[in-house]
């Protein structure tokens, strides 16, 4: 937990981010205890209630779970549902997108898989028509 906190988007957006960033990079194992809201406030300078909310949409999504007394701990399967989580976006944010450009433009889904390998071997930006 070593990010910066900026004004892209809410804070406790980024304080929810973060702690998915650390269980997919392994920082943060499941059954693992997670800083406490106010470890995360005193840290990043924030309101407590700001950094529960960033970790309460976690526990709604069952990536955290609260032990009694304990605190918040990594969920089994966390990172699992983080991966399935971030997917669902990436496919809702970008793929869709691309997918409805490239119709727009006329581009082949062969087309688009030739670019794509093209980028993972470093080949040029421009696309070959």
């Amino acid at each position: 937990m070593n990010e910066i906190l900026n004004q892209e988007k809410s804070i406790y957006l980024q304080i929810s981010e973060m702690i998915e960033n650390d269980i997919l990079r392994d920082v943060l194992l499941e059954e693992e205890k997670v800083p406490s809201t106010n470890e995360l406030a005193k840290f990043y300078k924030i309101n407590p209630a700001t950094a529960a909310k960033g970790v309460n949409l976690l526990v709604d999504e069952g990536i955290l779970y609260k032990k009694r007394g304990i605190g918040m701990f990594v969920a089994q399967g966390a990172k699992q549902a983080v991966k399935n989580k971030r997917r669902d976006a990436f496919y809702e944010n970008f793929v869709k997108s691309m997918l409805t450009e490239a119709a727009s433009l006329g581009i082949s889904e062969e087309e688009l898989v030739t670019m794509i390998r093209r980028h993972e071997k470093g080949g040029a930006n421009e696309p070959e028509m």
